[in-house]
């Protein structure tokens, strides 16, 4: 009978009930398409962490970069050979660390045997600055430059140029026509390649470091690099007088690479003359829930370091990824919210006004011997299907909309500053890694709007939830309605 008679009703109400069941699917079609951008978002926020940090990595440790001394030097110092020719082509290389203070080794085992720390990595990240040029000397001798350069100038990549520097005249009667090209190093544990700054990267030409090969003269470079330079695997290039062979070339998971070269950390070691340190260490919590904890720990046991998380680095990208996924999140929600509150105020006045509307019906089954609790329970009925209806229709104006989203994949800019901490620009490992100390880069992201089983379910939830609150309003307006009702309304 209850079937029956619920069929007979919402066929005759066909308008009335797709008013009601359109008001509720708009409330939620707007749930799901802002779950979804959000989590669209999320995944963005999560590309541009990765590309920081590197996979699997939930913190790092550095020590702030020391105050210089007064009166010392901040720039590169560079020595040429005196010659007797009236030219002559010279090459120097200056090697500096960068990202921070430099840390003993030992520290990594420190970090990895504190508590809630499942594994620790050493990085040394360093900044060399390659000097080649011409020298036309009237009468020779031997000098040094240090600094930056002005006069005769011609471009390199990353730094300055000239024929001057800041300390002593470089030739006496001559001149001088030299370019200086600023790359960046990471040293890396070849040991344990699963963090650190080449996890965020993936080998599309030769090979990654073997094991063994942890004071080996080999490297592997960025696509990006490689391009410039038009290194190919099998190429070699020299640092400060080593010759290392590329074996690989990295493409980075997404955006590009500010590390140009990796190395064994033991070569890195060499080159920077910091036996048995690093710069960074790379930090893998055993539970994602207790990074915060984690990191307590580590500064508590382990002073004067920095210990940087991915919340960390989250604070400091903006632009319209940043100010997009705040929209989302605060405007979006609370409006989703009023929406959803005002589709089931409607609802539910529509519902009670359906029932009064209905007041000759509802008395006379009374009259004929219906209890009260049988014509709510008609009323509740009528509105649960009414309720599953516009959660159908949500659901399917929702996914148009996430897939709306999905197809058009607008641009969303990300700019990534620096923490501060350490001195690493941003973070370890990727976009404002080591070796660009002051960086400051914009990544470009496609938005995706996914939609997951959880946000099905919790639309199906809003539909059962406002079918309820509207059942209940029209089954309380009708449980009122006296048999008398019914014929006061025939008169």
């Amino acid at each position: 009978m209850f079937g029956i008679y619920l069929k007979r009703e919402l066929g005759r109400r066909k308008k009335a009930a797709l008013v009601i069941a359109m008001g509720l699917a708009l409330g939620i079609a707007l749930v799901i398409t802002v779950n979804s951008v959000s989590a669209g978002m999320n995944q963005a926020q999560d590309k541009v962490l990765k590309s920081l940090y590197g996979l699997g990595t939930d913190m790092t440790v550095t020590k702030a970069q020391s105050a210089p001394k007064a009166g010392s030097s901040q720039g590169p110092s560079f020595k040429f050979g005196a010659t007797s020719s009236s030219s002559s082509s010279q090459s120097s290389d200056r090697v500096n660390t960068q990202g921070g203070q430099a840390l003993a080794s030992s520290l990594v085992t420190k970090v990895a045997d504190q508590k809630g720390v499942a594994d620790a990595v050493g990085a040394l990240t360093l900044n060399v600055t390659k000097v080649d040029g011409s020298f036309t000397q009237g009468k020779a001798k031997s000098s040094t430059t240090s600094g930056s350069s002005s006069g005769g100038q011609q471009g390199g990549p990353g730094g300055g140029t000239g024929n001057s520097g800041s300390g002593q005249p470089q030739v006496q009667g001559g001149g001088a026509n030299f370019n200086v090209n600023s790359y960046s190093v990471a040293g890396i544990d070849v040991t344990d390649q699963a963090l650190g700054p080449l996890s965020t990267s993936k080998i599309t030409t030769g090979k990654t470091f073997t094991t063994t090969q942890t004071n080996a003269k080999v490297a592997v470079i960025s696509a990006s690099y490689a391009k410039s330079k038009k290194y190919k695997v099998g190429s070699t290039f020299s640092i400060s007088g080593t010759k290392f062979t590329v074996i690989g070339i990295a493409t980075p998971n997404s955006s590009e690479s500010t590390v140009d070269v990796y190395l064994p950390l033991q070569q890195a070691q060499t080159l920077g003359d910091s036996k048995n340190k690093v710069t960074t260490i790379y930090v893998k919590a055993t539970d994602s829930q207790q990074i915060s904890a984690v990191k307590s720990t580590i500064q508590k046991n382990i002073s004067g370091t920095t210990v940087t998380t991915s919340a960390d680095l989250a604070s400091t990208v903006s632009g319209s990824l940043s100010t997009a996924s705040n929209l989302a999140t605060s405007v979006g929600k609370w409006l989703s919210i009023a929406v959803l509150i005002a589709a089931f105020l409607v609802a539910a006045l529509l519902t009670s006004s359906a029932v009064s509307r209905r007041v000759r019906e509802f008395g006379t089954l009374k009259a004929l011997g219906w209890p009260s609790r049988k014509v709510t329970r008609q009323v509740v009925g009528e509105s649960m299907v009414n309720g599953l209806i516009g959660g159908a229709l949500g659901i399917a104006l929702g996914l148009v909309a996430a897939y709306t989203v999905t197809a058009i994949s607008p641009k969303l800019t990300a700019q990534l500053g620096s923490t501060g901490g350490g001195g690493m620009g941003g973070g370890p490992g990727g976009q404002g890694g080591p070796g660009r100390q002051a960086a400051s880069n914009t990544l470009e992201i496609a938005l995706n709007a996914p939609v997951s089983l959880t946000t099905i379910a919790l639309a199906v939830g809003l539909a059962v939830t406002g079918g309820l609150i509207a059942g209940a309003m029209g089954g309380w307006r009708a449980s009122r309605m006296r048999p008398a009702d019914a014929l006061r309304s025939v008169s």
